[in-house]
């Protein structure tokens, strides 16, 4: 079983930093975005106690915000 946590830890190590370099050329404006769909939808998740439609809401409205920052 300790094998089986640390190849899932590897992983998911691994997709991190993948996901991570993706976002290495974006600029602030879609970091913004990005980072605030996160942020939305997991509060989304939170407050509608993991619905779909709660979690997509909370990114869009997310988006939207972190999109409008730094006007």
């Amino acid at each position: 079983m300790k094998t089986l946590h640390k190849i899932a830890a590897i992983s998911v190590t691994a997709i991190a930093l993948t996901a991570m370099t993706g976002c290495s050329n974006m600029s602030t404006r879609d970091k913004n975005t990005a980072i605030g769909a996160t942020v939305g939808a997991v509060g989304g998740a939170i407050l509608t106690g993991g619905s779909g439609i709660g979690t997509a809401g909370g990114a869009a409205v997310g988006g939207v915000i972190g999109h409008q920052i730094g006007r």
